[in-house]
């Protein structure tokens, strides 16, 4: 665990309040966001991440600063796979394109509080029961089997929970309201669809925390590297998406990379709890050589994706139709 000084935590929350409030500012009129205003923000938030890191390196030293770059770039790294499950959600609500910046907005919200909830449980767990570790590799190895045998869990998202739970508290109805939440009818207050697809967000975050969580707790143990790896990974997802929205499924590769960096983060989970509940001679896997594993990893699976596109042994060309819509139905997208 490191020593962080109180104003740095006060820097982090002054920083991702801020760049909240602009983001929300900058989008509160409703519009179709396109490719180069998506990859000026992408490259925004990068460019915050990789100030924080360094300001993370300087503070409190070079051994945290490589846990948190490699922990935010795992986290990267596994956010974009879980694009699909966004393009299907916005699918399946048929949600208006001027429209899905505002429900990831409010995505990433939700996501941030409940990634803080179960990230600082799972610190305090790891540090009180070692054993849990491998608890943590057996899910990551299991993710492995399922992305490599192509059985993951279908994603339904009119049958989430979160949504099931909203219909039964709230009536829906069947038609939008502009970016509104809830309009009154009949003197009383009834929701629309978009906020049945932030339910959905947010039930799809939840699954994607199963992975992502243990995956994290094997670079860190603390609360701070992993809280806010995660939180700057997650403040950029929304620009991620609209940048690579219709160019998803040509990195068909990348799937098949994060089953090899799962495999690899659940080999240093069991490496590191036999290290302290067998013996320290046991090797752990310094987290510079994590770092390089995953940057070659996802550079090979990104490059052999652009190399050899979907359909090029038919003689196509692997491009894809535009937009979140690329997707031709609810039942073609699964995750983890």
């Amino acid at each position: 665990m490191f020593d962080v000084p109180f104003w740095l935590w006060v820097v982090f929350a002054a920083t991702v309040v801020v760049s909240l409030a602009v983001d929300l500012l900058a989008h509160r009129s409703a519009h179709v966001i396109g490719f180069k205003e998506a990859a000026a923000w992408s490259g925004l938030w990068v460019g915050l991440a990789l100030v924080f890191g360094a300001v993370v390196f300087l503070v409190l030293g070079g051994t945290a600063g490589t846990e948190y770059t490699t922990a935010w770039l795992l986290e990267k790294s596994l956010s974009v796979d879980n694009l699909f499950v966004f393009a299907l959600i916005f699918a399946y609500f048929k949600v208006p394109r001027a429209y899905q910046h505002r429900v990831l907005f409010f995505g990433v919200i939700g996501a941030l509080v409940f990634r803080g909830v179960f990230l600082a449980a799972g610190v305090a767990v790891v540090n009180r029961f070692t054993a849990v570790l491998f608890a943590f590799a057996a899910i990551l190895f299991y993710s492995v089997y399922k992305i490599l045998k192509g059985e993951e869990e279908s994603f339904d998202p009119g049958r989430s929970f979160a949504v099931r739970l909203l219909r039964r508290v709230v009536p829906v109805r069947d038609t939008y309201a502009g970016q509104k939440f809830f309009v009154k009818e009949a003197g009383k207050h009834v929701a629309t669809p978009l906020l049945a697809v932030v339910a959905a967000i947010e039930a799809a975050d939840l699954i994607f925390a199963v992975d992502s969580v243990p995956a994290v707790l094997a670079v860190s143990d603390d609360t701070f590297i992993v809280y806010t790896s995660n939180a700057f990974a997650i403040l950029g997802l929304r620009a991620l998406y609209f940048m690579l929205s219709g160019l998803l499924e040509r990195f068909h590769y990348l799937s098949t990379g994060l089953a090899v960096i799962l495999g690899f983060i659940g080999v240093k989970l069991i490496l590191q709890a036999l290290h302290k509940m067998v013996s320290p001679a046991v090797p752990e896997i310094p987290s510079p050589v994590s770092l390089a594993v995953i940057v070659v990893v996802l550079a090979v699976s990104v490059t052999l994706s652009l190399r050899r596109p979907v359909g090029a042994e038919d003689g196509k060309d692997g491009k894809e139709e535009e937009g979140a819509d690329a997707l031709s139905g609810p039942s073609q997208r699964k995750v983890k």
